[in-house]
């Protein structure tokens, strides 16, 4: 695995010279692309306490780049978020997300695009937990994704921004710093993730979705708020994702035209054209399916639902339909 480290000081110039040269190291003449020959995996470091792990196939010239910025759920790993195959022993966070498998079933389906995931990590395995620790958070997170961006040496390229658990938090953290979302930003992803929305973010995603057809916000919840653990409710009734979720598309509902279905035990609410979905995972057994909502196909579907390949060769919340392509 590549590793590097880029200093990200209030100091610009020095930081985008460090940025630069990782780019020239990892996309260096002579070679179309350098090091990328095949799916490559490396990692980088940004500041003291964040670790940014690129999965890069081999790169297509003339095809779009679609850069996938996933941000890990609170207590993960970058290499259990990514997933294995287990062995006797192993610890059961590898088991639960498969985020490498789902994205060569993703890349299977895309073939015509170039998928690039950019896992990242902090420190403290937690991203409500690295806001409180940096009062330049604002900046940080932006220059985080500024950084993701530019590092990869295609002329057409957006960005998907994806989360699962208190991943979502870098999400917001992102969106505190901007105005007006970047048109680079063409899908946004909360994998049971949107804990720390309120009515201030509503202005911000509803224009930025009505700006181009192209724009997506996808939300994935189930009712935690009468999930029990050891018997007992872990949430209050209005800090899960199951209220904060609601409380979204109850502030969207002015603006968007909504239609609902059922699927099972899942009430799906989506908007015209697709643009916007919720994905409502209901809950009469009282159990809890934080991860079941990653690991059932979930990313899979937080990049393709809504386009073509929507639920082709896959079902979400249906058996995982990359189990062959999971690694030792």
């Amino acid at each position: 695995m590549f590793a590097n480290s880029l200093w990200m000081p209030n100091r610009g110039t020095a930081f985008l010279k460090r940025a630069f040269f990782l780019i020239i190291l990892l996309f260096s003449a002579g070679n179309t692309f350098g090091l990328i020959k095949s799916d490559s995996i490396y990692s980088f470091s940004m500041g003291t306490d964040v670790k940014i792990t690129m999965d890069v196939p081999k790169l297509k010239k003339s095809k779009k780049a679609i850069i996938v910025i996933y941000a890990l759920p609170n207590g993960n790993t970058t290499e259990q978020t990514m997933g294995k195959k287990m062995k006797e022993g192993d610890d059961w966070h590898f088991d639960i997300q498969h985020i490498r498998a789902q994205t060569k079933f993703v890349r299977n389906q895309l073939s015509g695009e170039n998928i690039i995931v950019a896992y990242l990590e902090n420190s403290f395995k937690s991203w409500p937990t690295w806001k409180t620790k940096h009062v330049d958070y604002i900046t940080l997170t932006q220059r985080i994704v500024d950084t993701l961006y530019k590092l990869i040496p295609l002329k057409e390229k957006i960005i998907f921004l994806d989360s699962h658990s208190g991943g979502g938090r870098f999400i917001f953290d992102y969106l505190d710093g901007v105005n007006t979302i970047p048109s680079f930003i063409k899908r946004i992803s909360f994998l049971d993730s949107d804990y720390g929305y309120d009515s201030s973010y509503l202005f911000k995603l509803k224009t930025w979705v009505k700006k181009d057809n192209q724009n997506s916000l996808l939300v994935f919840a189930y009712n935690d708020s009468i999930a029990l653990y050891n018997g007992k409710p872990f949430v209050s009734a209005t800090g899960g994702t199951w209220y904060r979720s609601h409380l979204m598309l109850k502030e969207l509902a002015p603006f968007f035209d909504f239609r609902k279905t059922e699927d099972d035990s899942l009430v799906i609410i989506k908007s015209t054209n697709n643009r916007i979905q919720f994905f409502f995972k209901t809950n009469p057994l009282r159990i809890i399916y934080h991860t079941k909502q990653v690991e059932l196909n979930g990313f899979i579907h937080s990049i393709l639902a809504g386009t073509k390949y929507d639920s082709k060769g896959y079902r979400y919340f249906g058996k995982r339909a990359y189990e062959d392509l999971i690694e030792e």
